[in-house]
C-alpha cells in the first residue's frame, strides 16, 4: 500500500497482489483539516494515521490537537477520524505543537511522540486493545524539530530528536519500559531529515543531514558520528536493512540537492568503509520512500515533478539494481 497526503484528503494505492506488478486506487480517503500525515504499520498489518488538525479562527488562539485513524485490513475503508488530544494544558500553547511521529512496537502498542511549545518531547500510547494512556513527559526542554522514532526487531523503540548544540536519545532497557535519556549525539541534525533503521538485532542506525557541514552522517547512541558524503536536500532520509549479495546492507535515499533520486549502499553498520551512492537521475517532488515488497525486493517510491507517483522495484543482478520508473 501507497499513502499520500493531499489537500483535506489521503489518497490510497494497493497492489492488487504481493510484488505487483498492478496496483488499484486511488482511493480517496477523507482527511478535513489534517496536516502533517504520519503513517505507522505493525506487525498485526494494522495502519495508523496521525495528523495534526488546527481548529478556530478571529481572535482566539487557534486549537491544535492530535487526529488519529486506523485501517484494519488491506484496502478496506479506515476508522473515522477521532481525536487523540495533545499535551498542552493552555489552549494557547498548542498551536506550537509539533507535528506527530508514530511507531508501533511488536506487541501492537501504538506510540506517539511530539515536540511541544516549551521545547519538550511528550509522548502518548495506545495499547492493542485501543485504550489510551496519559501524556508522559521525556524530560527535555531543548528539542526543535520532529523526532525519529524507529523500532528493533527485539522491541525496543529509540528515538532521536534534533537539538540546538547536537541530537537528543532516548531508547528502552526492556521491554514495554519508560524511554530513558541516552548519550547525546554530537551532530546537529538538519530539522526534519532524520530516520532511524535497525541495521543489527536491536541497534538503531540514525541517518541525517549535518546542519555544519552539510553532509549525510550514520550514527548509533553511544558511537561517534560516521560522515557518508552525498549532496542533500533539505529532506529526509529513507532507509531500510537487506540482503544484497549474501550481506546484510543498509539501503538509504534521499532527494539531493539538484531535486534527483540519490540511493546509498553500505555494509550494514560500515559505513567508515564508505557508500556506494547511485544518482538515479530521475527529479522528484518531496522525499522518496524506501519498502520492501511481498518478496523482499528494494522499491523505491516517489512524486515525479508532476504530480505522478513513481516507481522502481529491484531486479535480479549484482549490488542493487533497479528496473525501469513506472508511473502507478
Amino acid at each position: 500500500m501507497v499513502f499520500a497526503h493531499v489537500d483535506q484528503a489521503v489518497l490510497r494505492w494497493t497492489e492488487n497482489s504481493p510484488g505487483g506488478p498492478d496496483w488499484s486506487g486511488p482511493d480517496t480517503l477523507p482527511a478535513e483539516g489534517v496536516t502533517h500525515l504520519t503513517v505507522a504499520q505493525g506487525r498485526n498489518r494494522y495502519v495508523h494515521l496521525l495528523g495534526r488538525r488546527v481548529r478556530g479562527s478571529g481572535d482566539e488562539p487557534p486549537a491544535v490537537d492530535l487526529l488519529y485513524a486506523v485501517q484494519y485490513q488491506t484496502g478496506r475503508p479506515m476508522t473515522e477520524w477521532r481525536s487523540a488530544g495533545n499535551p498542552h494544558a493552555k489552549r494557547e500553547r498548542t498551536a506550537l505543537m509539533g507535528a506527530p511521529v508514530a511507531a508501533v512496537n511488536p506487541a501492537g502498542t501504538l506510540h506517539v511522540f511530539v515536540t511541544t511549545a516549551e521545547g519538550r518531547v511528550a509522548l502518548r500510547r495506545e495499547d492493542a486493545q485501543g485504550r489510551w494512556e496519559s501524556w508522559a513527559d521525556l524530560k527535555v526542554t531543548a528539542a526543535l524539530d520532529t523526532p525519529a522514532v524507529a523500532v528493533a526487531s527485539t522491541g525496543h523503540v529509540g528515538l532521536l530528536a534534533p537539538a540546538l548544540t547536537g541530537a537528543l536519545s532516548w531508547q528502552q532497557r526492556e521491554l514495554g519500559a519508560p524511554l530513558e535519556r541516552g548519550h547525546d549525539i554530537p551532530v546537529v541534525p538538519l530539522p526534519g531529515s532524520a530516520t532511524g533503521v535497525e541495521t543489527s538485532p536491536g541497534r538503531i542506525t540514525y541517518v541525517l543531514t549535518d546542519v555544519r557541514s552539510g553532509g549525510i552522517v550514520a550514527v548509533r547512541p553511544g558511537e561517534w558520528p560516521v560522515p557518508v558524503g552525498g549532496n542533500p536536500g533539505d529532506g529526509r532520509h529513507a532507509a531500510l536493512t537487506t540482503v544484497l549479495d549474501g550481506y546484510p546492507c543498509t539501503v538509504l535515499a534521499h532527494r539531493d540537492a539538484d531535486g534527483r533520486i540519490v540511493l546509498g549502499v553500505c555494509p550494514a553498520e560500515d559505513e567508515r568503509n564508505g557508500v556506494w551512492w547511485i544518482d538515479t537521475t530521475t527529479p522528484c517532488l518531496g522525499d522518496p520512500v524506501l519498502a520492501l515488497d511481498g518478496y523482499g525486493r528494494v522499491v523505491v517510491l516517489a512524486v515525479s515533478p508532476d504530480g505522478a507517483l513513481i516507481l522502481a522495484r529491484q531486479e535480479e543482478g549484482p549490488g542493487l539494481t533497479l528496473g525501469d520508473w513506472r508511473r502507478i
